[in-house]
């Protein structure tokens, strides 16, 4: 067989998987496949849950890159973090079993314990605000030791990061003590305690027989592991300690964590409302603030990252930066994105994604932007936007509500050009520089727009006036050093 004739074998196959369970290829499969193909994602898997039934479920691209393998209904992801879901789940079961407090201290479960981790509570580990140090070195993805038993020797010696409840920062000890106190108040490891209370009384085969952080061993129809080094695609490998296991061991599918999310919502792991509610709703800093990773993943809650916002708020766990599980209760609307790229960050766009069942919610239609920025769309969507210094000039000066600011109006700007919406987006950055003449990162983008749209000599002129005015802008300098070599 030839090359060529190999690889039009395989693009056949990629293509004739590229296409919904439930359905042909529709508006959700050119939104997945173009998002892959932007992201240089692999392999995807999708399933949408819509009024507590799978209403679309999708397999994508290459499950194993190296022998041309398709994602198929078979294929299970690693999912990473979203473990920490499961693992909410489990503390909500026990505190409705009356044997677990939230605002408890950790203490109050475990002896021998530093003095210093003794007063976090139970929502504090939950919520990574316990301030207590990672046993996890988090940029290098391993233990701070090379032994499990070192590691957590060390740990416990080292000093807190802040005291409880001060700041939120992710951290992987606070589930290694999670996993500790389901151990000692269920009498059987966290792993079966999950196993029998979640995953048997679903039905979720492929998950249990994936096992708990199985990474080493052989488990069948499991996707590679793939990330980017230096714009190459390469392997990537991983494996977790037991006792780690409740903070990112699973592997699952799509479909069957969307009939989990069913069983969750149908209260059929949970036995009261209440339960639910505390699950997906985010603690409290010290100063009545929720703590968390982004300006979307804006809370954490019970094992949940959530995104609190006024329309259409989301409980939504992430995975290892390649998978992600959102809940839009409000909407009773459910995604799971499945992938097998580290960096594929699927809830960058699940949000556009559920925008294809929830119309509102599409960045097209001013989703995600303020009131203030929705205003000035709508009035710009019938004029041009070649007016818009002319209408907010004009809703300055009228309207007293009216407010914008610099990072949401380059941030609509970004918005535009993700909707290759070029001419319009050119218009917003220059408001942009016109209302906040002394920001350096205004004057950054502009350039950036101008150099994408082929005009060198204004690309110049405005990344030199952002290195004016911030000299430590090192990325006006290496864009300069570029145009101007051309």
């Amino acid at each position: 067989m030839s090359l060529k004739f190999k690889q039009v074998l395989i693009a056949l196959l990629v293509i004739l998987f590229n296409h919904s369970t439930y359905a042909q290829p529709d508006s959700i499969d050119v939104f997945v496949q173009t998002e892959m193909q932007k992201r240089k994602i692999p392999g995807l898997q999708l399933a949408v849950v819509q009024n507590g039934k799978i209403i679309k479920a999708g397999n994508y691209g290459l499950a194993n890159v190296q022998d041309s393998i398709p994602v198929s209904n078979k294929t299970v992801f690693s999912i990473n973090s979203i473990t920490k879901a499961f693992t909410g789940v489990a503390i909500m079961q026990l505190v409705e079993a009356g044997k677990l407090n939230l605002s408890a201290p950790v203490s109050d479960y475990l002896d021998g314990l530093p003095d210093a981790w003794k007063p976090v509570s139970i929502q504090q580990l939950l919520s990574h605000a316990s301030g207590i140090a990672d046993i996890v070195d988090e940029e290098e993805s391993t233990l701070i030791f090379p032994t499990a038993e070192m590691s957590w020797e060390k740990v416990q010696a080292m000093p807190v990061d802040f005291l409880p409840g001060e700041k939120f920062r992710y951290n992987q000890t606070n589930y290694v003590l999670l996993g500790m106190v389901i151990d000692k108040l269920t009498g059987m490891p966290f792993a079966e305690f999950i196993t029998n209370e979640q995953l048997l009384k679903v039905g979720m085969s492929k998950t249990i027989r994936s096992g708990f952080g199985a990474t080493k061993e052989i488990v069948p129809n499991t996707a590679g592991g793939y990330r980017y080094s230096q714009g190459k695609l390469i392997n990537m490998f991983f494996s977790f300690q037991p006792f780690l296991q409740t903070a990112a061991g699973m592997s699952s599918s799509a479909t069957e964590l969307a009939e989990w999310i069913i069983a969750l919502q149908n209260m059929q792991l949970l036995k009261q409302k209440s339960s639910l509610d505390a699950l997906w709703t985010p603690a409290r800093l010290n100063n009545g603030q929720p703590g968390g990773f982004s300006n979307l993943l804006n809370g954490y809650a019970a094992g949940w990252p959530i995104i609190a916002r006024s329309e259409h708020p989301a409980a939504a766990a992430v995975g290892g930066g390649r998978s992600a599980l959102f809940v839009y209760p409000n909407d009773d609307l459910s995604i799971i994105v499945l992938t097998n790229l580290a960096g594929g960050s699927p809830d960058a766009f699940i949000d556009e994604l559920a925008g294809l069942f929830i119309p509102d919610m599409k960045a097209s239609n001013g989703f995600g932007l303020s009131p203030s920025i929705k205003i000035v769309k709508a009035g710009l969507d019938k004029s041009g936007y070649k007016h818009a210094i002319e209408l907010v000039n004009k809703l300055t000066k009228t309207n007293k509500d009216f407010a914008i600011n610099e990072r949401e109006i380059n941030s609509w700007g970004y918005k535009l050009l993700s909707q290759n919406k070029i001419a319009d987006a050119l218009e917003i950055f220059k408001l942009n520089v016109h209302l906040f003449p002394e920001s350096a990162n205004a004057f950054d983008s502009l350039g950036e727009i101008y150099a994408e749209n082929g005009d060198p000599k204004l690309a110049i002129k405005n990344y030199e006036q952002s290195l004016k005015l911030n000299p430590q802008n090192t990325n006006a300098e290496v864009q300069l050093k570029k145009l101007r070599a051309n």
